[in-house]
């Protein structure tokens, strides 16, 4: 393959990044919004802006959920599910809900909620329909349009290229404790590579942790044949060997009577004395195949598993509960999905996520484009760019710059289409992808450094038009959101504003760079420089 190990392991490096690297961006950027993604999903849906946790949230939720049950056998008497969410921090309102009629030949068919302001008790406008922080979380390893399953499988190889890609450069790396504080600007791809040395060796731990655990949070998808030989439901009978609250008794058609909330709760209580619970569902309520499932927050605690309790709906009596004490192998599990997801991490811990996830980003990014950059110094003055090096450069503008582009035209969308649009959340995910593939189509054939300073002048408008839009739709901006002490909807507006000034700051400095006299001794000293460092 190559004249020695570290030859061949950049060549590896070089190549296995490549190879994957747009649709790696894509996944580390979707994943790094949906740590906000609770807060996303709030500023999407500005009826529910008001919506305040009361200080005793947790005393009050006894109330909440009999006066839940008592209005949903008012208005839902033939429902087949209940379901009553309860406040948290980062979901500040009440839900009561219940499935509509099934359509013929439907699983599903749909949820009806009654969204309650939990302080005042007054009922909520119903919010706009909206995936809010929901999309970029499902976008983070569904990839949208595309099936599920094929999806999931091409996230998978892709993850597989990353953790190969990151060991191969902490082995090809010698200086790697050196080169985290080196950034040597105005170097050409010099400076791309410290770039993208230091966003990797500084967040390198959370890299590694993020890729190696999405690969375990999908294991039983890539390696299913151990479940399979061991349980005759396969990959099902374990989670329901493992989950026994998962598991669903047949529905019946005889009625009966559903059993008193306080039976239940009082259990609840017994078993979980402080409980914090965050879910109250009804499974088939009035009749004898009725059950009831309460699930609690997990709170800080490294563990992804909802506790959950099982209760027969007639008698009341438990039928199933999962663990308080799990073996090593699901501790093991559990507490990796838990990491990856970050569902455990309080604002702080969930800012460093975010934080290294925009590390990730820049790594992948500074990769990208330190290959074309290459290239480029190394072709002689009159040299035609062959099809592989336009065709990366395309996808790093279309890419790189058309994601944020796109990002700000689905929040745009939020605030200006029409309330009463049919399918409303389908069609501001469509505004996402026809303003990316307007970016791609112009990256198809302009390219130039001309392009990326026009791009980004169109990002910062279209993050400040966010703001702006929002604060001219709505009954909220950025001062009265500090007047009100809404921090998740201030933290939004304000990212808005910094990335709008990180776009000026970029715009300005591909300007300077355009306008610069040519040093082309400087130039192909600096490629041969790079080409010596690569190859040693």
């Amino acid at each position: 393959m190559k004249d020695s190990f570290f030859r061949s392991m950049t060549w590896m490096h070089t190549w296995v990044g490549l190879l994957v690297c747009w649709l790696l961006y894509l996944i580390f950027f979707a994943g790094t919004v949906s740590f906000f993604r609770d807060e996303i999903t709030l500023w999407s849906k500005p009826a529910l802006h008001d919506a305040h946790v009361p200080q005793e949230r947790i005393g009050l939720q006894h109330q909440q959920i009999i006066a839940g049950v008592e209005y949903l056998k008012t208005v839902a008497p033939e429902s087949n599910r209940w379901g009553i969410y309860l406040p948290s921090e980062r979901e500040p309102w009440l839900i009561y809900a219940y499935e509509k009629p099934r359509p013929e030949g439907k699983r599903f068919g749909g949820w009806n909620d009654y969204y309650i302001n939990p302080e005042t008790g007054a009922p909520i406008q119903q919010p706009r329909e909206t995936k809010g922080g929901n999309f970029f979380y499902r976008l983070h390893f569904d990839l949208h349009y595309i099936d599920v399953r094929t999806a999931r499988w091409i996230v998978c190889f892709a993850s597989l290229f990353m953790l190969v890609a990151l060991i191969s450069g902490v082995v090809i790396h010698k200086r790697i404790f050196k080169d985290m504080f080196s950034f040597r600007k105005n170097k050409g791809s010099r400076s791309w590579l410290d770039g993208h040395n230091v966003s990797s060796v500084l967040a390198l731990p959370f890299h590694i942790m993020i890729t190696y655990t999405g690969l375990i949070t999908l294991i039983f998808m890539l390696f299913p044949y151990p479940a399979m030989t061991a349980y005759d439901n396969g990959v099902r009978g374990l989670f329901n060997d493992v989950l026994p609250t998962n598991v669903r008794t047949q529905s019946s058609a005889e009625s009966a009577p559903l059993v008193a909330v306080e039976t239940v709760l009082d259990q609840v209580y017994t078993n979980w004395p402080n409980a914090d619970i965050t879910q109250f569902a009804i499974r088939d309520p009035n009749t004898a195949s009725a059950t009831i499932t309460v699930r609690a927050a997990t709170g800080t605690q490294v563990r992804d598993q909802t506790p959950t309790l099982l209760f027969n709906g007639v008698d009341g009596s438990l039928m199933a509960k999962t663990r308080d004490e799990l073996s090593a192998t699901e501790v093991f599990y559990d507490s990796l999905t838990a990491l990856h997801t970050g569902r455990l991490a309080n604002p702080l811990l969930r800012w460093l996520y975010f934080l290294c996830g925009v590390a990730g980003c820049v790594m992948i990014a500074t990769g990208c484009i330190m290959w074309a950059k290459r290239i480029r110094e190394r072709m002689k003055k009159d040299q035609v760019p062959s099809f592989g090096l336009k065709l990366v450069e395309g996808l790093n503008l279309a890419t790189l710059m058309g994601l944020p582009v796109a990002t700000s035209a689905f929040f745009i969308a939020n605030r200006l289409l029409p309330i009463t649009t049919a399918e409303r959340a389908d069609k501001e995910i469509l505004v996402f992808f026809v303003t990316w593939l307007a970016v791609a189509l112009f990256a198809l054939f302009k390219r130039a450094k001309q392009q990326w300073i026009m791009l980004a002048w169109v990002n910062c408008i279209a993050c400040i038009s966010i703001s702006l839009v929002n604060a001219l739709t709505t009954n909220g901006n950025l001062i009265s959101y500090v007047l009100n002490s809404q921090w998740a909807l201030f933290s939004f507006d304000l990212m808005c504003l910094i990335s709008a000034v990180l776009f000026i700051v970029q715009a300005k400095k591909l300007r300077t760079q355009l306008h610069a006299p040519t040093a082309p001794f400087r130039a192909n000293r600096a490629g041969k420089s790079n080409l010596r460092e690569q190859n040693t």
